[in-house]
């Protein structure tokens, strides 16, 4: 169990709730920063901040140069080394104009923070991920199983996710009010779905495969006509486990939209792996149609569109995240004659 500094909490209770409110930071970056404030307290042994030293600073980034991650067994990546200096510093500079702390603490302070060049350069180096080919994908969905409501929704979850690029958290909140086969598109509002920035984001479908477009209908009218669900019921529901028998097993949906996307980024896993391919995730298919757009979409209004459509407000979001050039295919490209 953790040591506990009353003085520290009620400080750290107000900043972290600064960033919410006043900075408008999201649930998932406030965590962030209060794993990475709880890290520089612990190294200081649970001492009043009141007490800091930039010689403590110091030696935190010593620490976590040396710190082995507890899941990988592997050295803490750079990334997450420049996350949690970023989150010490700024809130070493909130300190510096509080009450009680500004006396004590000069703005300069939170430099001593800053990641070296070097590793910040490595943090911020882009990296290729891989994505799979649009065959890769349709072989995975080709194997999926539809023996049970559950199968056929995670088959559905796998086609709309090819149909719109969304990302899964949009996807794992959405409700059936969203969707509109008539006009095609789905109308991610951010009032209710999970976008990225709380951004409301118009998607029609993408004309990739009409298996996809199938696949998905096929489930709008399954949750309609046989599960009797309403507009405001989950498009992509949990499975509703009660005991039968003295076992546990799926009586049917909920209700209720997932908290999180978890169960999707599962079901989509799985299906690489039945169809003997390595796994992705859900946001890798934004690289695969990002690829597929290149050629469908030749004219730059046209892929405009398609970048506005899976929510980027700039044609070089889409490009620089989306659109991968390997070193081979840069050797291509650079030695290529007029």
């Amino acid at each position: 169990m953790r040591k506990i500094n009353e003085e520290n909490e009620r400080i750290k209770r107000r900043y972290l709730q600064y960033l919410k409110t006043a900075k408008r930071k999201d649930a998932s970056t406030v965590l962030k920063s209060a794993e990475g404030i709880l890290r520089f307290e612990a190294s200081i042994g649970y001492a009043s901040f009141k007490r800091f030293r930039i010689d403590q600073a110091a030696k935190f980034q010593e620490r976590l140069n040396d710190e082995v991650s507890k899941m990988t067994g592997r050295p803490l990546s750079k990334s997450t080394i420049r996350s949690i200096l970023a989150a010490n510093k700024g809130f070493i500079l909130w300190l510096a104009d509080q009450s009680g702390y500004k006396s004590r603490i000069r703005h300069s302070d939170a430099d001593y923070f800053n990641m070296d060049a070097k590793g910040a350069r490595v943090a911020s180096a882009i990296r290729d991920t891989p994505y799979p080919s649009m065959e890769m994908a349709r072989h995975a969905f080709s194997y999926m199983p539809e023996a049970t409501e559950i199968e056929c929704r995670n088959k559905a979850s796998f086609a709309f996710l090819m149909l719109t690029g969304a990302r899964d958290g949009a996807v794992a909140s959405l409700r059936l009010k969203h969707i509109n086969l008539f006009d095609g598109c789905v109308y991610q509002d951010a009032r209710e779905v999970k976008t990225k920035a709380s951004k409301t984001i118009v998607t029609y479908f993408l004309p990739v495969d009409p298996e996809y477009l199938a696949c998905f209908k096929a489930w709008v009218k399954h949750l309609k006509e046989v599960s009797l669900f309403g507009p405001d019921d989950p498009l992509f529901p949990p499975a509703k486990v009660k005991p039968v028998d003295g076992v546990f097993q799926v009586v049917g949906l909920e209700r209720e939209i997932y908290k999180t996307a978890n169960a999707i980024r599962a079901a989509i896993k799985e299906a690489f792996l039945r169809a003997d391919l390595p796994s992705f995730t859900p946001h890798a298919f934004r690289k695969t149609l990002v690829k597929w757009a290149d050629t469908a979409y030749p004219t730059r209004e046209a892929f405009k569109a398609f970048s506005q459509n899976i929510g980027h407000t700039s044609v070089i979001t889409t490009v620089s995240a989306y659109y991968p050039v390997s070193i081979e295919r840069q050797a291509e490209l650079i030695r290529l004659k007029k």
